[in-house]
């Protein structure tokens, strides 16, 4: 990571993720290296549309592949989504 990685700004942190977002979100907190959830707590695969916009905004990025199942998007939480949850 670069320093213009770590970088936030704070423009970034003016946007506020909706109640699924923030949902998704925080699951990431306490998995290892910030993984985001495929799965709801109901076994219910997390709906794209909150995936998508959570790394339009920079609060999840991908992480890796999945050769098992490609269409899989795994993703983990930026430090931006980490600051993005902390500002409530």
């Amino acid at each position: 990571m670069t320093k213009d990685d770590a970088k936030i700004h704070d423009e970034d942190l003016c946007l506020k993720p909706s109640d699924a977002q923030r949902k998704w979100l925080s699951r990431g907190l306490e998995q290892a290296g910030g993984k985001l959830p495929l799965f709801d707590e109901f076994g219910q695969e997390i709906n794209s549309q909150t995936v998508q916009s959570c790394i339009r905004n920079g609060w999840a990025e991908p992480w890796f592949s999945n050769p098992l199942k490609p269409d899989w998007l795994v993703c983990k939480l930026t430090d931006v989504g980490r600051e993005v949850l902390k500002g409530d």
